[in-house]
């Protein structure tokens, strides 16, 4: 397999996962360079340090894990080259898999060298960008920050457990890392633990397969503060709940803090044991909705500063108009145009913020949010929310399901992990099973494109 087969085939599986926009504006500019099977070092060469130092800071597990897997390796390195490099080492070598369980490595690269810094990944280091600080507080997420910086002054004694739900993309994942950042400022010793479920789950698996269920009860026996994210990922697991709800209850008995967020309320997560979901919701539960104009105009302001670059208020005003799903998406139209500043060299005015959010204005692109369009659609069809995302197949709630789908393909820029994620899908397969049978139902029945168009049209207003 050369190298622009894997690189095209890259680009395919991350257009699935997180979206054609993220492709379109970051790893399209992108060429794969070379790969060194012995060293199992991928180059890659970048348009400009801009491009480089973003895709590292936020899309390396991307890189490390699909490239890893279209190549057969495990710990495979990214390099990043200003530079040509000998050919001997660009060339691709059909081999054996290997089987070995590496920890990623990353290599971060000089800017104008070859040298390679060797780092160690840990996936539950906390995000130092993440502190209050840098967290701006608005009507919709007031109370969740109020909360979460009053545990940081005594963890384990206010609001325990602490319970965060909402959308995605809206700051519940920066509020959790400010936990850990500030508890860690003021408690040198104190042992924080940032874990995503979905992580939980699979060190679980594996400890389960490995027979290392002691080391696994070990490493969380010696924390202090707990902070799981998007804790819904444990529900139809039951083996898993009943390791975490042994977990819980032997932290929160030790008076340890515990933090969980989630893009449901406990009572609204399908597969949950009740047990479990008790002590989901025996603490402070708190949500964070979507942010109003003026806190989108005040977000856009400090992550311009952030990105050391000063814009001007009509273009503020723009931007926060035109995106109106969450930070994220935000965040996003911001650094697109960022993006095509730097990549054209041209100053950042508001007819280039206009030019480059030109889709965002076309009525048909217009943004609503996946819980929308599920509530409509389940209220249609005399569903609730969580039976929307139980597992049961009958006919008739397989059909609403299918319908939600199709929607919330066409009505968000969501990618089809999200929308699975959301209905509590395991993988976007099911997702693109969804979308086939919508298809193939319009092209034979003229009254169900009728439906979908009637409750388009109820979505939109």
């Amino acid at each position: 397999m050369d190298t622009k087969t894997i690189w095209s085939e890259f680009l395919s599986i991350v257009k699935e996962e997180v979206g054609s926009r993220v492709v379109e504006t970051w790893f399209k500019s992108i060429l794969f360079h070379g790969w060194d099977y012995q060293a199992k070092i991928v180059y890659l060469k970048a348009p400009n340090t801009f491009v480089r130092d973003w895709v590292l800071s936020n899309y390396l597990s991307l890189l490390l894990t699909h490239l890893g897997r279209l190549l057969n390796e495990h710990g495979i390195q990214i390099q990043f080259v200003d530079q040509e490099i000998p050919p001997a080492v660009v060339n691709v070598v059909e081999k054996q898999v290997k089987s070995a369980d590496h920890e990623d490595i990353a290599v971060i690269p000089a800017v104008r060298s070859l040298e390679k810094v060797h780092v160690k990944r840990n996936r539950n280091i906390m995000n130092s960008q993440y502190m209050f600080n840098t967290f701006i507080v608005g009507p919709h997420n007031s109370l969740a920050y109020a909360a979460a910086h009053a545990i940081t002054e005594k963890p384990g004694i206010l609001y325990n457990p602490f319970f965060i739900y909402g959308g995605s993309g809206l700051g519940k994942t920066h509020l959790l890392h400010a936990i850990g950042n500030e508890i860690k400022e003021r408690y040198k010793n104190c042992h924080v633990l940032y874990q995503g479920a979905d992580r939980f789950v699979h060190e679980f698996i594996n400890a389960i397969r490995f027979d290392k269920m002691y080391q696994f009860e070990a490493r969380y026996r010696g924390v202090d503060v707990l902070l799981i994210d998007d804790i819904q990922f444990i529900s139809h697991k039951e083996q898993t709940q009943e390791a975490f709800f042994h977990i819980f209850n032997m932290l929160y008995q030790a008076k340890k803090q515990i933090v969980f967020t989630s893009d449901t309320l406990p009572g609204d997560i399908a597969g949950l044991a009740d047990r479990m979901r008790s002590r989901l919701e025996s603490g402070l539960v708190t949500d964070i909705s979507t942010p109003t104009l003026e806190t989108k105009i005040a977000i856009i302001k400090k992550k311009s500063e952030l990105y050391n670059e000063q814009l001007d208020d009509d273009i503020s005003h723009f931007i926060a108009s035109v995106v109106t799903s969450n930070v994220r998406d935000l965040e996003g139209a911001l650094i697109r145009i960022f993006a095509v500043a730097s990549l054209t060299k041209q100053n950042i005015t508001l007819d280039l913020a206009q030019k480059v959010l030109a889709k965002n204005k076309d009525p048909k692109q217009i943004l609503v949010d996946l819980q929308t369009i599920a509530f409509k659609v389940a209220k249609h069809f005399d569903y609730s929310l969580q039976e929307m995302r139980l597992p049961k197949r009958n006919k008739d709630l397989t059909f609403a399901r299918h319908v939600a789908v199709y929607l919330m393909k066409k009505l968000t820029k969501n990618s089809l992990r999200e929308i699975g994620n959301f209905l509590k899908r395991k993988d976007h397969s099911t997702v693109i099973h969804a979308l086939d049978k919508v298809e193939i139902l319009k092209k034979k029945d003229a009254q169900f494109v009728q439906l979908l168009e009637r409750l388009e049209n109820e979505i939109m207003q």
